[in-house]
């Protein structure tokens, strides 16, 4: 690769070897925008205009039905710098001035017009981008792990895989109208993939020389979550697209259409009993690839294998490490920078390469913001786009070594600075109540005054808590994946005497990967406590861990009823807590009564969720 010797513009005339592909349509948008004005001349009815706007990714913003979150679909998470300067321009012409990454690789734009949806359409298909089956009963964002590429223990990179897939299915009649939403994750390797908690879940492998994948079905989270079932050892590459047909057509057909609260896979999965759903799927399978047309089969295109601009692995494997510059011991009195480093950057499978985590609060970010980072992804990233990660943050990939401090200083000048990336400090939050119809707590606040907090008392430096996570919904729905947190919450209310609080159900021992556990519900505690009992909690097992121990392992000992001294079991620790978690009548501690980011009375008001058209 020719090197340009002057900082800060080496990539800036290196272009992808491989179009971006284009994902929109401009005639969605002429159709959009006249449905709208049938549906204000009264000639559309609610819940059929309904059913159209969520097919192309407008969802009703909060006890408004004159604004809708735009949902823009990112098919592998990963964007290119012109498309995040056009949700820069699109989020101040048409939004709130900022845009909000999801669990889901997703970017919204909230408190959109109704009538302004369809130039927000106009300006993503501009630059490829489309909202098409962003929301709806249909294939939803196919998620792509932000390590697949650089990640040293993967065999493969799986992300052209997971492009082929969502160009597959976006569009597909077969897929328009099912029971409710369905998701596809691909993995990089066992650790680093939400597969089991997906409708279908692949983690790719090689066997014999020979390309394929271990697929999990009947996965998800939810008010009643389930752990995704591996469908066989292995199931090659040819075999991919006829599987995932497979089990949506079954899904189609067999899914419950009747109770919109039981009508994802899992339950189908879960009531039909896993064995002879399995056996369904591999009969449906063979059916598939004996009818399905050849031109139908050569839209499945597995394109853009290997970047010729893009270095190759030169290391030899190894495992994903944080503190990649520096030193072991990084404490809260280090330099930011220094901070930085140890928590928001991981070395690279391509020697001298480095993967930039970019900290947002929640998942938000300005429009200013957008554009600045766009630029340094443009002028110090190998790879030219970026990666939306489920933790909500930005992976930026291939900046080189030397160019770390530049990239952190350009962070620093527009307030993206943080550090914490990859620690307990970077807490996940749902939208919550700033925009979602359902949610109950402003889980999307909460979850930036733990940042905030966990940041200020230098829990991202604390290598006790190196492998723990926070992750916070505003409803049992789990858009903020609390099940899957080593501490998890999830939003209800409490009536406490005469009064109703904000509370959250508190849950323990969850994990992603393969190997990934669902979390246990502990108890109750009112929402101006939760960040009082994770310091608590923090503080017990302090006192209790054995050498080595991590917060996350302890936590698992005590579910297991394995702990020790004062904290043997979850009894034990629930009682050690009920002193921090109880409110004082509402005339001592008004405050603990309202929630975050309001100042008038708590009511657990909601309305019609739009999950599902």
């Amino acid at each position: 690769m020719e090197r340009n010797t002057t900082r800060g513009t080496r990539y800036r005339n290196i272009s992808p070897s491989v179009p971006n592909p284009r994902w929109g349509k401009e005639e969605e948008t002429e159709n959009f925008a006249h449905n709208v004005k049938r549906f204000r001349q009264g000639k559309l009815s609610e819940d059929d205009f309904r059913r159209f706007r969520l097919q192309h990714g407008a969802y009703g913003s909060r006890l408004q039905l004159n604004y809708s979150m735009v949902r823009i679909k990112v098919p592998g998470g990963e964007i290119n710098p012109e498309q995040l300067e056009t949700v820069a321009s699109l989020a101040e012409s048409f939004s709130i001035g900022s845009a909000h990454v999801s669990t889901r690789q997703n970017i919204q734009l909230h408190w959109v017009q109704l009538e302004d949806v369809s130039e927000v359409m106009r300006g993503l298909v501009e630059v490829g981008l489309t909202t098409r089956e962003a929301c709806g009963n249909t294939v939803r964002n196919v998620m792509c792990s932000h390590f697949a590429g650089v990640c040293p223990n993967e065999t493969f990179d799986a992300t052209p895989y997971s492009k082929a897939i969502a160009r597959f299915f976006i569009r597909n009649p077969m897929c328009q109208n099912l029971p409710r939403k369905f998701k596809i994750n691909f993995a990089c390797c066992k650790d680093h993939g939400l597969v089991r908690i997906a409708d279908i879940g692949l983690v790719p492998l090689i066997r014999d020389g020979k390309k394929g994948f271990r697929i999990y079905l009947g996965g998800g989270l939810g008010a009643a979550s389930f752990i995704g079932h591996s469908l066989e050892d292995f199931t090659p590459e040819e075999r991919l697209l006829p599987t995932c047909m497979a089990a949506i057509r079954l899904f189609d057909r067999h899914g419950n259409r009747e109770n919109m609260a039981r009508n994802r896979m899992r339950y189908l999965v879960h009531e039909m009993g896993w064995e002879k759903f399995q056996k369904m799927v591999i009969k449906e399978r063979s059916i598939v690839e004996m009818t399905t047309a050849l031109s139908t089969a050569n839209l499945f295109e597995v394109k853009d294998i290997g970047r010729s601009d893009l270095p190759e692995e030169t290391t030899q494997p190894h495992t994903i490490t944080r503190l990649p510059l520096l030193t072991d011991h990084v404490t809260p009195d280090s330099p930011k920078y220094d901070r930085w480093l140890h928590t928001n950057v991981v070395p690279q499978k391509q020697a001298d390469f480095f993967t930039v985590f970019v900290t947002l609060e929640a998942g938000d970010i300005t429009a200013n913001q957008l554009r600045t980072l766009a630029g340094a992804i443009r002028e110090l990233s190998a790879e030219g786009v970026a990666r939306n990660t489920p933790q909500q943050n930005f992976a930026v990939r291939y900046v080189r070594g030397e160019d770390l401090r530049e990239f952190y200083d350009r962070l620093m000048s527009i307030g993206l600075g943080s550090s914490g990336a990859l620690t307990i400090a970077s807490a996940v939050g749902c939208s919550g109540t700033t925009s979602c119809n359902l949610a109950i707590t402003n889980s999307h606040r909460l979850a930036k005054e733990v940042q905030r907090k966990f940041i200020e008392l230098g829990f991202d430096t604390d290598r006790d808590l190196r492998d723990s996570t926070i992750k916070i919904s505003g409803c049992p729905n789990s858009c903020g994946q609390h099940e899957i947190a080593t501490v998890g919450f999830f939003g209800g209310a409490s009536r406490i005497g005469d009064m109703m609080a904000p509370t959250y159900t508190m849950l323990f021992g969850g994990s992603a990967g393969e190997q990934g556990e669902l979390g246990r519900a502990i108890m109750r505690v009112p929402a101006k406590r939760v960040i009082e009992t994770v310091q608590e909690i923090i503080k017990i097992y302090k006192t209790e861990k054995q050498d080595g121990q991590t917060l996350s392992q302890w936590i698992n000992k005590i579910l297991k009823g394995e702990g020790t001294n004062r904290v043997s079991n979850v009894e034990d620790i629930k009682r050690l807590l009920v002193q921090v978690t109880q409110l004082a009548p509402v005339e001592k501690e008004p405050e603990s009564y309202k929630d975050y980011g309001n100042d008038v009375k708590f009511t657990a008001k909601t309305a019609r969720g739009e999950c599902a058209a």
